[in-house]
């Protein structure tokens, strides 16, 4: 049950329209939400759920809460901060109020103005340990948008952890190695499927010590390839929040200001684009694959009204049987979870691997089992299914005669028995050049011409398929 608090606009800041408090009532304690909201005129769409600090003991409710609502709310962002539970060792306790706030903002947004793919998570020391935890650990449909991190506290290991948050986050299990590297959540960053994040910290904080824990997260995410940038400042200690003591804070507003400005969000109608692939669709490679690998291109290429998400995982496969199977993936949760209005899978190229492709009687029913789970989801998809580019080398028992006589054969029945668009990727990569030395993956320029491709095909409306699964020269022509 929730109930809802109203304070007259006149006792808000300036740019707060209103402001009021939802109430969560639980068995022994109450979450609340203190919601401050911009005109609609002035709403920008995004929104922002800050978690305060305080070692999961208690919260800072002002100075890392309900003191940053004029900033949030002067530039059109719905501001949300999150009275959560203490966790008195249950760490599903705060972790759930904060996934249970993504998905209320969400649920508003059209009330609150929000556009739901635009919503990101803001916390402060342990709650930039539970704003982490989120980003690391919900499922996609709970997972923020982006996330905005202060000196947070990210390890649960015994070298550079703050003992109160660990203490009082793990209770009983805060010597279990095994949930310590669970709750370090700069060991659970994941290419791709972790969001953007900045990251406030000062480089004397004694409290919480920036190596392990704000630039250990930085280093996983750059690591992983995913965009993140950081701010160490000389001095200010830990707790500095949004207080005008801290010696650089109108510098610190002014990056939070500016990184802001250049967070690009879809439109909330824009065409979701799902790339599901294996390395090659991951960028493996690629220095920066989030902003250089084909899907980055991809969207680059169609723009704003399109929303391009790669679900590529090196070295899957489509095989249910083969080593590494991409429907086991969390990349596949998250990809019918993302409900895309169209999806490109490029797999096969490891399929043809001579361990993997012992099992190929079953390569067209698995690969049946995707498109029917993929037919299954709300926004039925236009299903595009793509060929591998060329093998220009025999690597890791990758053969392209394999590929050639036997997986495109297989995918071609895929797409028969389905009546889908096939896209022949296979023929357009002929430059070595355009490939890395393994001969397997493409480079950047490969990567764009796989981008220019693909975005002519979902540029072009879906060509019409006869009964018995076959189009058109004109139209094979058009597909490729």
């Amino acid at each position: 049950m929730m109930a809802f608090l109203w304070w007259p606009t006149i006792l808000m800041a300036q740019s707060v329209e209103r402001h009021f408090v939802v109430t969560i009532p639980h068995q022994a304690d109450t979450t609340r939400l203190h919601v401050f909201l911009p005109s609609p005129q002035k709403a920008s769409g995004r929104a922002v759920l800050d978690c305060p600090g305080g070692g999961y003991g208690h919260l800072s409710m002002q100075n890392e809460g309900t003191d940053w609502a004029e900033f949030f709310c002067s530039r059109g962002i719905a501001f949300v901060v999150l009275e959560y539970r203490m966790p008195k060792g249950d760490r599903t306790i705060p972790v759930s109020d904060a996934e249970n706030a993504i998905s209320l903002i969400r649920d508003s947004a059209e009330t609150w103005h929000v556009n739901p793919r635009d919503v990101g998570i803001m916390g402060f020391s342990a709650g930039g340990h539970l704003a982490s935890t989120v980003s690391t650990h919900a499922a996609f449909e709970k997972r923020p948008n982006f996330s905005i991190l202060f000196y947070p506290v990210i390890t649960m290991g015994k070298k550079g952890q703050h003992e109160g948050s660990c203490k009082n986050f793990l209770g009983k299990d805060r010597d279990d190695e095994a949930v310590c590297k669970e709750y370090s959540n700069d060991r659970q960053v994941r290419r791709h499927l972790t969001p953007q994040a900045v990251i406030f910290i000062a480089n004397d904080d004694v409290g919480v010590p920036p190596v392990q824990n704000g630039i250990a997260y930085y280093t996983a995410m750059r690591n992983a390839g995913n965009e993140c940038a950081l701010h160490v400042y000389p001095r200010g200690g830990h707790g500095f929040g949004i207080r005008t003591s801290f010696p650089y804070h109108q510098q610190m507003l002014d990056e939070l200001s500016a990184w802001l400005d250049h967070l690009k969000m879809p439109a909330r109608d824009a065409v979701k684009v799902a790339c599901i692939g294996n390395s090659i669709t991951d960028g493996s490679g690629i220095d920066m694959a989030e902003t250089k690998g084909y899907p980055a291109q991809l969207q680059q290429i169609l723009g704003e009204r399109y929303e391009v998400r790669n679900f590529g995982v090196g070295a899957r496969t489509l095989l249910n049987k083969g080593d590494h199977p991409f429907m086991k993936e969390l990349a596949w949760r998250d990809a019918l979870a993302f409900c895309p209005d169209v999806v490109v899978i490029k797999l096969g190229t490891n399929d043809s691997k001579t361990d993997n492709w012992k099992h190929h009687g079953e390569f067209v029913t698995d690969y049946q089992m995707m498109i029917d789970q993929l037919n299954a989801l709300p926004s039925h998809p236009r299903i595009i299914l793509a060929y591998p580019i060329k093998a220009f080398k025999d690597q890791w028992t990758i053969t392209d005669s394999v590929i050639t006589k036997e997986v495109i054969p297989a995918i071609d029945e895929v797409a028969r028995r389905n009546r889908l668009e096939v896209l022949d990727l296979h023929q357009v990569i002929t430059d070595p050049k355009m490939i890395l030395s393994d001969g397997i993956h493409p480079n950047t320029k490969g990567a764009a011409l796989m981008a220019e491709t693909v975005a002519k095909v979902i540029k072009t409306p879906p060509p019409l398929v006869e009964k018995n699964g076959k189009t058109s020269k004109k139209k094979k022509r058009q597909q490729r």
